[in-house]
Order: structure tokens, then C-alpha cells, then sequence
């Protein structure tokens, strides 16, 4: 009796890569699972940025006050969504259990900062987990490592859902990059540092928007207007950021640069190496050995 492997439809055991360097997906790419992101991410586009599109006269603008404790009721239910697509045959165990291990990871390595000038370096685990295991482990990683590390610090709120959802933006898109196999791992550790500077820069932009509607007491040239044109609000609400929460941001991401251009490529190999072995969709199958 004998045992062998039936390898994935790339050509490797785990379904999405090989040694040659070809992208890993350690959540299979099916077509229910992008669809899904995708519904989930314009939903929460509208979440986000309704105080910017919606249209004056709106009920939207009427319950400006109440819109966003409506949206984070919402947010957990699309999360929901997104994690029952995933384990829906999207996610075998040995993907589950990697998961798990950087969510722990990235769980106990984000109380380290204490949120202290945005010195947070769970965004580099984030971004190299996205990036090596592809857009979907990326999403299901920055939202899982926010929630499991909001029950450790004590920061569960209804500001929880905007940033699960943002984080896991952050890691989807790490997974969304281009490839760099042709121009060398030092290009690709470059591009991970632009792209990690600015995404923590949008984290901090977007996470502003949860709340700044119903702000009381700005100054008139930061405050909402609620029913005013896009173009207003909009300079209001960059504005307001650039006041406010760039002082966190900055430092954010120049830590978050600095980490990856020290340590990404060493990161990036241990996690694809380990990922290799654990050959992600292969099934076993016992054959007579004769």
C-alpha cells in the first residue's frame, strides 16, 4: 500500500505555487470567494464613505447622527459572510491552522506599541502574510488578528468592525500586488515598503470617516456638512485627518516601512517555505502498491 499526493491544478502540491517562486493561495481564489470580497468590499465602501456620496435630502443625511452605529451592526454580519464563504470548502486545515498561528502572532504583537504615536507592528504581519499567501488569507488575517487582539487589549467598540474591515483591506491588497519574480526579491521587499507606507496612511484616513460625521464641536473648516457637495466634504474630511490622526499615522508607517526593509525577505521565505511543505488543497489517496 502506498500513498501519493494529487497535486493542484498549478502544478503544485499546494494548488497556487511551487519552488520557482510562483504566488501561493492558501485560501483557494474560487469564483464564490472573489465574488464574495467583492460584495463585501463595496458594501463596506458605502459604510465608510457614505457621509462623502450620499446625495443631500437622503435619509442617510437625515440620520447622520445614527448611520454610523447602523453600519457597525452591519459590518460584523458581511464579516460573517466572508468567514462562512472561506470555510465553506475554501480553506482546508492545515491553511486554518496557519492561520491561526499568525493571528496569535500578530495577536500578541500589537499590544506592544499600546497605540503609542501609531507604533503598531502587526501591520507588518499583516502585509507579509497577505503578500505571501495571497488576498484572501490577506483579508481573513487583518480582520481575524484586529477582533482576537480587540478581546486581549480591551478594545472591542463599535469602532471594531471599521477596523477589521480595514485591516483586512490592507492585507487583501498586499495579496493584490504584482508579481517581482523577473526583478529580484530586493524589488519586492521596495514595493512592499511603498505599498506598507501607504496603506497605513489609508488606515488611519478611513478609520477617521467611522466617526467624523457626528464629531461634535470642529472647527467649521474640519466639521461634516451634512447634504454639502462631494468636493466640500471632502477637503473637510482630509483636512480633519491631516489634523487630527496623521501625528499616528506617519510614525505608523515609517515603522511599518522600516520592520519590512529589515526583516520582509527572511519573513517572506520562512512563510513560503513553510507553506510549500504544508502542500495547501493536496489530497491524499491510498494506491495497491503493486
Amino acid at each position: 500500500m502506498s500513498v501519493t499526493v494529487e497535486r493542484g491544478t498549478s502544478g503544485s502540491p499546494s494548488g497556487g505555487a511551487s519552488a520557482n517562486g510562483r504566488r501561493i493561495h492558501a485560501i483557494r481564489p474560487r469564483a464564490r470567494t472573489i465574488t464574495t470580497l467583492i460584495l463585501v468590499t463595496l458594501i463596506s465602501l458605502v459604510a465608510f464613505g457614505w457621509p462623502l456620496i450620499a446625495a443631500p435630502g437622503s435619509d442617510a443625511v437625515a440620520h447622520s447622527g445614527d448611520a454610523p452605529w447602523v453600519f457597525a451592526l452591519l459590518l460584523p454580519l458581511l464579516i460573517a459572510l466572508v468567514w462562512a464563504e472561506l470555510g465553506d470548502g475554501g480553506v482546508d486545515a492545515k491553511a486554518l491552522a496557519v492561520l491561526g498561528v499568525l493571528a496569535a502572532v500578530g495577536t500578541a504583537l500589537r499590544p506592544l506599541g499600546g497605540g503609542i504615536a501609531g507604533l503598531e507592528p502587526v501591520w507588518v504581519l499583516i502585509i507579509l502574510g497577505g503578500r505571501a499567501l495571497g488576498p484572501a488569507f490577506g483579508f481573513t488575517l487583518g480582520s481575524v488578528t484586529l477582533i482576537s487582539s480587540a478581546l486581549i487589549t480591551g478594545g472591542v467598540g463599535p469602532w471594531l468592525p471599521f477596523q477589521m474591515i480595514a485591516a483586512g483591506w490592507v492585507g487583501l491588497g498586499a495579496g493584490l500586488l504584482p508579481s517581482t519574480r523577473s526583478r529580484g526579491r530586493r524589488m519586492e521587499v521596495m514595493m512592499l515598503c511603498a505599498y506598507a507606507f501607504v496603506a497605513c496612511i489609508a488606515y488611519g484616513f478611513c478609520m477617521n470617516l467611522w466617526f467624523w460625521p457626528f464629531s461634535g464641536g470642529l472647527a467649521p473648516q474640519l466639521a461634516y456638512i451634512p447634504g454639502a457637495p462631494l468636493l466640500v466634504n471632502l477637503q473637510h474630511w482630509l483636512v480633519f485627518g491631516a489634523a487630527t490622526s496623521l501625528g499616528y499615522d506617519i510614525p505608523r508607517a515609517i515603522l511599518t516601512v522600516v520592520l519590512i526593509a529589515l526583516a520582509g525577505a527572511p519573513i517572506l521565505a520562512a512563510l513560503r517555505r513553510s507553506t510549500r511543505r504544508a502542500s495547501f488543497g493536496a489530497v491524499g489517496r491510498f494506491e495497491d502498491a503493486a
